[in-house]
Order: structure tokens, then C-alpha cells, then sequence
């Protein structure tokens, strides 16, 4: 079963149109990112402030196959499909009545913050990873 998180489309979320002003949603996805790492008992504060590491989205792909209006309640969806050596990719959704309004697919890349360079995922973190991996998909 995916993480989920349900989130409102704001005023400060819109363009003059009154719909979702697309960078918005990098913010959003970024969002479900950090309360996912948290889900997974690895708060972004500890990552980053306290053990000096990183976890940087790489490349990210989005469709917005339907627009997202304010006070629309946005019901986010994340779930990885594929963990490497030191990258991550999720499969983030966001849906409102029903209706799919974005599909992401961003990588991430764990990072040692002081040397800047990729490193492979501690091992606690990799088996939850792991136990949440889409069971389409492996561990790569």
C-alpha cells in the first residue's frame, strides 16, 4: 500500500487563472517526499542537520494531465519503484475526486553532504525502502 497525504490547494498554490501554477507542485512533491522519509522513521532534519547527508531529487518527469483549482483537496500518493546502489526512484500520484491531476517520477540520490558525492543508502533506511517497493518493481 503507498504512503498518502491529503493537502488543500492554496491561494499562494495559484497563478492569476486560479489554478495550480505548475512549479507549485514541485514544492507539493517535495513536500510528500519529506513526510514520507519521516513515515520511514528518517526525518529530513536528521538527514541533512544532524548527519550531514542529502538526499537530492536528480531528475524529475511530471504530467498534469488535469488542472487543480484552489480548495481542491489534493489526495498525494507516493510509493518507490526502483532503489540502487545510491538512487531512488518514487512514483508519486495526486488525485482529487477521483480524478488524477499529476503523476511524478522524481529520483533521488543519497549524498554525503560534506564531500557532495553519492554514496550507497545506510542499510537501515534501504530495507524500509525496500519493504515499500512496489512489488511490479525490484530492488535494481
Amino acid at each position: 500500500m503507498p504512503f498518502s497525504v491529503t493537502r488543500p490547494v492554496r491561494f499562494g498554490d495559484c497563478d492569476p487563472a486560479g489554478i495550480v501554477f505548475y512549479p507549485r507542485y514541485f514544492e507539493m512533491i517535495n513536500a510528500v517526499v519529506e513526510d514520507w522519509f519521516a513515515h520511514l522513521g528518517h526525518d529530513f532534519r536528521q538527514i541533512i542537520r544532524h548527519d550531514g547527508n542529502g538526499v537530492p531529487t536528480v531528475t524529475i518527469s511530471a504530467e498534469f494531465p488535469a488542472a487543480s483549482r484552489m480548495g481542491d483537496v489534493l489526495d498525494f500518493s507516493l510509493r518507490p519503484v526502483r532503489i540502487g546502489g545510491a538512487s531512488l526512484e518514487l512514483l508519486i500520484e495526486a488525485v482529487c475526486g477521483g480524478e488524477l491531476r499529476l503523476t511524478a517520477r522524481p529520483v533521488l540520490v543519497w549524498i554525503d553532504g560534506a564531500a557532495m558525492k553519492a554514496r550507497p543508502w545506510p542499510d537501515a533506511l534501504r530495507r524500509r525502502v525496500v519493504a515499500e517497493l512496489d512489488p511490479k518493481h525490484e530492488e535494481g
